[in-house]
Formats: structure tokens, C-alpha cells, sequence
């Protein structure tokens, strides 16, 4: 991990060389010195990082040099901070009042740099020799990582499950076993990364447990038990998902929390999921909540605790898994260090089994050691390599007679699958360990940060995100982060998460390196003193809505606040005492309409590059928002308005732009600006366009666009302007607002050969035309398509299923007339589908269409008699989501008291039907 900060060190100088060399003159020669010799050292710890057998006298040295890197990091960021106070609003420099025409500033920089250099010398001159990589395995470049990193395939979860067959029954049959009585409790009980939360998963997802029960949920407990945030998740899946509804039960308290929720299940046969619970005491607060519903509702609880499931119910006996026997580890280590082979043991030398089964036997038993351990080997591809992984695992051996046994073994394994990381892929890993425990972890927010914080290189070949991407994929392959979701192209990551083993040993490295501190606000306390002043980055997980910052932090790089559904409000009295930061998330409430006048002082944050705004009113930024030149992503939520000073649009280093407005009827975003033509740019939501943007063709510098939002003014800036975006050829993802347009012509957008997501919002005049239904120009390619409030007469599903590659279908308001017909062999890849259509009376499918439909949502259909009797063919439909439908139509496909609705019989191959209820 050391190699890793050097290597930031190096990359924060090389930044300066190249930005600032105006400002370096006569100390230029020390800086490119100084970066040389961190580049020794480099190689040192390169070297070093290979080599576990290290005596404490090695390791003290070893951090010396980390902290030698930091402290240089630190004059440079320093150097730079000066620097641009030399500057006007427009990027000149002042040349008559700098402070650098002084030539004591110049040699102050110059004493702290050389001395930072003798300092590095001193500690290499009495070093062990050591040897500079060549272009083999421990090759820093980042090209090199680049090359290694594999994509050629990616662990399917359900191959990993190893010998839970008899024990999935066990539970299975605890589940569906009828039983009268309340707070019916089925337990599954081990130590962590025994597979327990795969079980309780693959339980959860069997079709037959899908057909048993009205009603399923699923939350996890962790060891930081919130009672509010479980009743809140569970309310939310069992009523109507409307944002109003959202809204009304956010502001209960936990009491009527509890008692809504009660009120909510008490007619249904449910079953709630609370997985990973520690204490007893968490479950007795949650206890009220949950009614005994109909016969044969049930909890099902994952824990490390017998006794919590013994308290819980003692009569139901807890399901204990067992380690796994050493056939069964084996082959589930060939699984994932042979991904390639189905045959595993079979194919691989004698040299590699002995190897193999050898150190499968340090893991126990343990799965997640074992898959950890078996993504390892993955990698390595000679027995030498094997032996080397063979001889870190063995070497430790005699530390494990002081910790548990297994949990020492799955530690050491860790350690040896960290160690084995190319050197920038450590602090990704270890940045991981700032989110809460199963958080659900953003891939877009998680790979901006990394590039934030100076993680991923900025280098011509490649993209950052690209890059960071390939990361986060390298580190799936190697079983040290796990997939929670897919998005809409179902192949991509979208959320991952990290396993709590996983977890504790990434605080617990991150910590040792002085990389990251976990920061817990004690409960019912509003101040947070950060009493470390040495810390570089802070994770604040709050307990309360508000968080005051007290004191000064000079070195301090990131604060960085997990955000759920309930917004902290950060409370910085004083930038200054936080001038090196790199990443801030900013939040505040009114409970009047007040603007929200952000300070000036945000401006001397000069060293930001990740910056995220929330306010529930107008939100006005500050002209001096514009010297913020190393800003990356600017995120804004808002909720009435926002003003944008133009100095935004001249900060070239920027990638992300995302403006937008919550819980109003349309998208209000931002003006266009002339001269905006960052060719750094992204991401950009929502910009309004007139017609400038098509009269200077200043949109065809976004070079590197892959993710745009736009709202038309008026309709005849439509055509040009999707004209010139069409030749955008990293273009990926665009949502178009016509809100005030009428007579669209969208012809353009047949031209959009790259393009996999679209949304169009507002109305859309479609009378009948010789040239055909106006969607007929939508883009082949598409894989996700929303239609939002078009308004449409015209049935849009003739053309929308003729889309072969679309998968995920909105339709919000999108079509007004009473008949809606999807044809046979129609919409060949559909996996999901949501109507909400208040006009729609009746809908036919025929026989053959949607063959590959997995999820259907009906919201709002108030208008709708029947459900279609193409339903029945439909033998694909896993899932059928109802809301807001009309009581006659709920009835006929009702089972009461088993006698079937007479609609039933189109719906009765479903498992899982799913009554939205709407709030009292």
C-alpha cells in the first residue's frame, strides 16, 4: 500500500509540473528531484510488498518513507493552494502583486522539498539492495495494470453455492410449515462468510416461497442496529411506491412507523428477512411491527448469535451450517481458480492439486475463504507463482495459534490476496471500507470518487472512468467485491457491496496506513470534534440529521458522508479549516422558502474535485465557485430553483455536470452558455438549449460525451440540434424534455447508431402522417426507453416492439388512447415492463409476444377492465407488481378462502403477485 500513497505523491508533483510551472522558476530543479527519488522509492516498496518476511525495523522504515510521501504531498498541495490565490477569476495571473515575486516564498518551498529529499536518501542509503522490476509481474506502469486486467469472465453467484442443498429444505420447509401463533421465527446460524446470507438469498428467490407468501421483504441489520431505517424500508415495498407516499411516511416517527407497518401486514401472510442480526434487543424494538398476520407468516433471521435465535423463538430449532467437508472445498476452489473449466480438478497437474488441496485445508471450510483463496490463484498461472501464494499462506501460521482459528486462516488469506493487488488497485480497495456496513454501493459515485481522489491516473489512452471501471471489475474478479446489481443493459455493474469480513479487514488495513478513519457520531449528538488533525480522509456515519464540524484539519483530504434516503445536513463554520479537501458533500433543509445563499469561502477550497449539493429550495452558488479549476463532479439537487454563475462552465477540468430539480412536474436544468465546449465533458444534466448550440456547433467539442440531458425551449431547435449530437460517437445515454415544444420532428434520432438509453418527457403530437407512426425514427439499438407524459393517440407499441433489443419498457402517461395491442413475436428481448396509463381500458396481447418478460408493473391503470388473456402465455413472468388498480379488477384475481377469482386463471403461473396498499 505504501507503493500506492508514493505514487500519489508522484502524480500530485507531476500535476504540478505541468500546471504550475509558471509559479516553480528557480526551485523547478528540486521538485523533479524530489520526484525522481519518490520514484526510487518506489521501486523499493514494489519490492518490498512481495516480501512478507519483514522484521518491525523494516516496517518502520517502510512507513517513514509513507509518511516522507504524505508530507510531500502536502507542500505541494500547499505551493498550489498559493498559487491560485495569484490568480484572477479568469485564470490570469497577478503580476505585480504575486507573492512569489518575493524570493523567500520561493525558498521556503525550496527547504521543505530538499529537506523531504535528504530525508529519503538518508533512508535509502541504509536499505537491503533491492532490484527494479522489469516488465514482469510487478510492473508499476499503469499500462501494465491496464493489460492485466481480465474481463474475460465474471463469477456467476449461484455457482458458488456449495453443498446448501439439504440445508435450502431444512429451511424451506420450516418457512411453508403453517404455523398459528405469532412471530413465527426460522433462524440460520454460523460465523461470517459461512454462507448464510446465500441461503437465506436463494430461499428468498425460490419460486415456491414466492407463491406461498402475499408479501416478501428483506432488509439487513448489521451490527449498527436502526429501528426507524428497517420499519421505513419494509413500509416502503409494502405500500404504493408514489413519491407523496414516500414522502408521508418519511415524517412519522417510530411510532407511528410501528404501527402503520403493523396495520399494513396484519391481513397478509408475509415474510420479512432480517439478515445479519447481532442482538436480541434489536429484534425485540422491531418485534411490535410485525402482527401475526395470516397463518403461516414468518420472520427469517441470519445470525453469529445462537442465542439470539433461541431467544427469538424457542420453537423453532435454528438451522446451523456446517464447514465444508474437504471434497466440497476443493471443488468449489477449482470453480473459481480454473474459471474457465467446468471439469476443474481434471484438468490441471499433479503439481497444482497437491499445491492446491494443501492450502484449501488452511481455509476450514469456509466458503469465502476458499473463494477468495480460489479467485487468487486465478491470477496465477505456473506453479512457481502457486508455491509463492502457498509459502505467504504457510508462513503465518504460528501467528494463528493466538486468534481463532478460522478467522486467523480466512486473515491470512486476505492479507495475501491484498498484497497480491497491482499497486493501484490497493487504495480503491481500501476506499471501499468508508461506506457502511452492506451498504449498496453506486458504481458511477464510487468510481468518480476514486478519480477525486487522484486514484486513476489521467493518461491519453484511456478515459478515467474506463479505467476505473476495469478497476472495479479486477476486483470483482477476485471475489474482493461482490455484484448486488446489474443495470438496465443487465451485464454492467450498477451497485456492488463488500462482504463484513471483507469490511473489518479493510478498516482494519486502512487504519494501519493512516489512509482512512471511521468516524461513529454518537447517538443523539449533534457535534462531531474531529480530534485527529493528521487524519487525511474522515468517514462520518451519522446518527442524527445534522453534523457539526469543530476544530481544524489542515491535512485533512476528504469528509466523506454515506447518504441514505434521510439527507445529513454538514455544517462547516469555517472552509479554512478545510482547505486541502478534495471531495464534499454539502446538504441543508429549510422549512421555509429561503434560498440557500452557499458561501463564498467555498471558493478557496481550490484543491476540490468532487463537490455534491442538496437543498429542499432555490440554491444560489457564488461567482468565486468558478475558481474551483480542479473540480471534476458537481452534483445539485434542488427543489425550486438554482442559479449558476458562468464562471462554472470556464472550469475546463470538469466531467460530470449533474443539475436537477426534485419533485417537480418537468426537469428545470441550467442555460447554455457560450463558450461552454469543455472536451472533458461526460456527463451533463440538464442543460436548457436555444438555438446557439446549434448555430456555433459548440456541442461537437464534447468529445468524450456519454451521458446527456437536455430541455428545449422551442421546437425548432429539436432537429438541428439532435443532428449535431448524432455525431457524437461516445454518446450513450440522452433524455430529451420537450416540455414546451409541440410538432417535433425526431427523424434525427434514427442516426444514434451508439446509443442503448433514451428517454423522451413531454408531449409529442403524433397525428396520423404518410411517413408513419412518429417513433418510428427511435434507434434500433436501444436497450432502455422511457416515455414520460408524451401524450400519444397513436398505440406506440406497433413500433416499440419491433425494437429487438430493447429490454426495459417505461410508459408513464406516455399514451392517451383506451386500446393497446402487442402483437406476436413483438418485443423479442423485453425483461421489464411498466405501464401507467390512467386512459387505458383495455390491453391485448397476443399469443407469443414479450417471450423473455420477467417483471410487469401496472400503476394507475384505473381505466383498465381486464387483465389480458395473453397473460397465461406468458410463462417466462416472474413477477407481477399492481397499484392503484380498480377494486373489481383486484377481486377477480383474488384467491379468498380458496376460491379462486375468475380472472385468477390468467395470473395463476406467477409466483410472486405483489398488492401495492395506499396509505391511510
Amino acid at each position: 500500500m505504501e507503493e500506492a500513497i508514493v505514487s500519489l505523491a508522484v502524480e500530485r508533483i507531476s500535476d504540478l509540473l505541468i500546471h504550475e510551472a509558471v509559479f516553480l522558476k528557480d526551485v523547478k530543479d528540486q521538485v523533479e528531484s524530489l520526484r525522481a527519488e519518490l520514484k526510487r522509492m518506489q521501486c523499493f516498496l514494489k519490492d518490498a510488498d512481495r516480501n512478507l518476511e519483514q522484521d518491525a525495523r523494516f516496517q518502520n522504515r517502510v512507513s517513514e518513507i509513507r509518511d516522507l510521501a504524505y508530507d510531500a504531498e502536502d507542500v505541494i498541495d500547499s505551493f498550489i493552494l498559493k498559487a491560485a490565490y495569484q490568480r484572477d477569476s479568469h485564470g490570469i495571473v497577478k503580476r505585480f502583486t504575486s507573492i512569489f515575486t518575493k524570493p523567500y516564498h520561493l525558498h521556503k518551498i525550496g527547504v521543505q522539498v530538499k529537506a523531504i529529499k535528504t530525508e529519503l536518501q538518508n533512508i535509502s542509503e541504509n536499505l537491503p539492495a533491492f532490484e527494479i522490476p522489469g516488465d514482469g509481474e510487478g510492473s508499476s506502469s499503469i499500462f501494465k495494470v491496464q493489460q492485466r486486467l481480465r474481463r474475460a469472465y465474471s463469477h456467476v453467484e449461484e455457482e458458488d453455492v456449495v453443498s446448501l442443498e439439504v440445508s435450502t429444505k431444512d429451511v424451506m420447509t420450516k418457512l411453508m410449515t403453517e404455523e398459528d401463533r405469532p412471530h413465527a421465527v426460522v433462524s440460520i446460524v454460523g460465523m461470517g462468510g459461512l454462507g448464510k446470507t446465500t441461503l437465506a438469498r436463494k430461499v428468498y428467490n425460490h419460486v415456491d416461497v414466492r407463491r406461498h407468501f402475499d408479501f416478501l421483504a428483506w432488509f439487513s441489520i448489521s451490527q449498527q442496529c436502526k429501528p426507524r431505517e428497517v420499519l421505513l424500508s419494509v413500509l416502503k415495498k409494502v405500500l404504493s411506491p408514489s413519491n407523496n407516499d414516500r414522502e408521508k411516511i418519511k415524517k412519522m416517527d417510530e411510532i407511528e412507523l410501528t404501527r402503520t407497518l403493523f396495520d399494513a401486514l396484519k391481513e397478509k401472510r408475509y415474510l420479512v428477512v432480517l439478515d445479519d442480526i447481532w442482538r436480541s434487543e434489536d429484534w425485540d424494538i422491531l418485534k411490535p411491527a410485525f402482527p401475526r398476520g395470516r397463518k403461516g407468516s414468518k420472520i427469517l433471521f441470519t445470525t453469529r448469535n445462537r442465542n439470539v435465535a433461541s431467544r427469538a423463538d424457542s420453537c423453532n430449532t435454528p438451522i446451523e451450517l456446517s464447514f465444508l467437508t474437504d471434497d466440497e472445498s476443493w471443488n468449489l476452489l477449482c470453480k473459481k481458480a480454473f474459471p474457465r473449466s467446468k471439469m476443474g480438478s481434471q484438468c490441471c497437474s499433479e503439481e497444482f492439486v497437491k499445491l492446491g488441496k494443501d492450502m484449501v485445508k488452511k481455509c476450514g471450510g469456509l466458503p469465502l475463504a476458499i473463494v477468495v483463496l480460489g479467485c487468487l490463484l486465478a491470477t496465477k498461472q505456473s506453479v512457481a507463482q502457486w508455491e509463492m501464494v502457498h509459502k505467504n499462506i504457510h508462513g503465518h501460521l504460528n501467528e494463528l495459534q493466538h486468534q481463532d482459528r478460522q478467522y486467523g486462516a480466512v486473515n491470512r488469506i486476505l492479507v495475501s490476496s491484498y498484497n497480491d493487488l497491482p499497486y493501484p488497485l490497493k487504495p480503491c480497495f481500501l476506499y471501499l471500507s468508508h461506506y457502511p456496513e452492506d451498504w449498496e454501493i453506486p458504481k458511477k459515485e464510487l468510481i468518480r470518487l476514486w478519480i477525486a481522489e487522484g486514484f486513476i491516473p489521467e493518461n491519453e489512452e484511456f478515459l478515467m472512468e474506463d479505467l476505473g471501471e476495469k478497476f472495479l471489475e479486477e476486483l470483482i474478479d477476485r471475489s474482493l467485491v461482490q455484484v448486488s446489481t446489474r443495470d438496465y443493459t443487465g451485464t454492467n455493474v450498477e451497485t456492488c457491496r463488500v462482504h463484513d469480513l471483507l469490511r473489518d479487514f479493510c478498516m482494519k488495513k486502512a487504519r494501519e496506513e493512516k489512509f482512512l478513519e471511521i468516524i461513529q457520531q454518537p447517538l443523539h449528538e449533534l457535534e462531531v470534534t474531529l480530534a485527529e488533525s493528521m487524519l487525511r480522509r474522515i468517514s462520518t456515519h451519522p446518527s442524527e440529521s445534522k453534523v457539526y464540524l469543530k476544530g481544524k484539519h489542515p491535512k485533512l483530504r476528504s469528509l466523506l458522508f454515506s447518504h441514505s434516503e434521510i439527507l445529513v445536513e454538514l455544517c462547516i463554520s469555517k472552509y479554512k479549516s478545510f482547505k486541502f479537501l478534495r471531495v464534499l458533500t454539502l446538504a441543508k433543509r429549510s422549512d421555509c422558502n429561503q434560498p440557500w445563499h452557499v458561501s463564498t469561502e467555498i471558493g478557496n477550497l481550490q484543491h476540490l474535485r468532487y463537490l455534491k449539493f442538496y437543498y429542499n429550495n432555490k440554491v444560489i452558488l457564488p461567482r468565486s465557485i468558478g475558481r474551483l479549476k480542479n473540480l471534476y463532479t458537481l452534483y445539485i439537487k434542488f427543489c425550486d430553483d438554482i442559479v449558476i454563475p458562468d464562471g462554472v462552465f470556464k472550469l475546463e477540468r470538469l466531467r460530470h455536470i449533474v443539475i436537477k430539480s426534485v419533485g417537480k412536474f418537468h426537469v428545470d436544468g441550467f442555460r447554455w452558455r457560450q463558450g461552454f465546449t469543455s472536451k472533458n465533458i461526460e456527463t451533463l444534466k440538464f442543460i436548457v438549449v436555444d438555438e446557439k448550440a446549434a448555430e456555433n456547433n459548440a456541442v461537437l467539442r464534447w468529445t468524450n460525451i456519454q451521458s446527456l440531458g437536455i430541455e428545449f425551449t422551442r421546437a425548432e431547435y429539436v432537429k438541428p440540434t439532435l443532428i449535431l449530437l448524432a455525431k457524437l460517437q461516445r454518446l450513450r445515454s440522452v433524455s430529451l424534455c420537450f416540455f414546451y415544444c409541440s410538432h417535433l420532428d425526431l427523424e434525427p434520432l434514427s442516426q444514434y447508431y451508439h446509443l442503448s438509453k433514451l428517454k423522451l418527457l413531454g408531449p409529442i403530437k403524433d397525428e396520423p402522417h404518410p411517413n408513419g407512426h412518429v417513433l418510428k425514427f427511435l434507434p434500433l439499438n436501444i436497450v432502455k426507453l422511457t416515455l414520460f407524459d408524451c401524450g400519444l393517440r397513436q398505440d406506440p407499441m406497433a413500433v416499440l416492439e419491433k425494437l429487438c433489443h430493447l429490454r426495459i419498457l417505461f410508459l408513464k402517461g406516455a399514451y392517451i388512447g383506451s386500446k393497446m395491442v402487442c402483437s406476436a413475436n413483438g418485443f423479442p428481448k423485453l425483461d421489464y415492463l411498466l405501464i401507467m396509463l390512467i386512459m387505458l381500458e383495455e390491453w391485448e396481447i397476443e399469443e407469443g409476444a414479450m417471450p423473455c418478460l420477467r417483471e410487469l408493473t401496472l400503476a394507475n391503470v384505473e381505466s383498465l377492465r381486464m387483465l389480458p388473456e395473453g397473460l397465461r402465455y406468458m410463462t417466462t413472468l416472474q413477477k407481477l407488481n399492481l397499484i392503484g388498480i380498480s377494486s373489481s379488477l383486484k377481486e377477480r384475481i383474488k384467491v379468498i378462502d380458496g376460491r379462486e377469482g375468475e380472472e385468477f386463471y390468467k395470473v395463476r403461473h406467477i409466483p410472486f403477485i405483489r398488492h401495492f396498499l395506499m396509505p391511510k
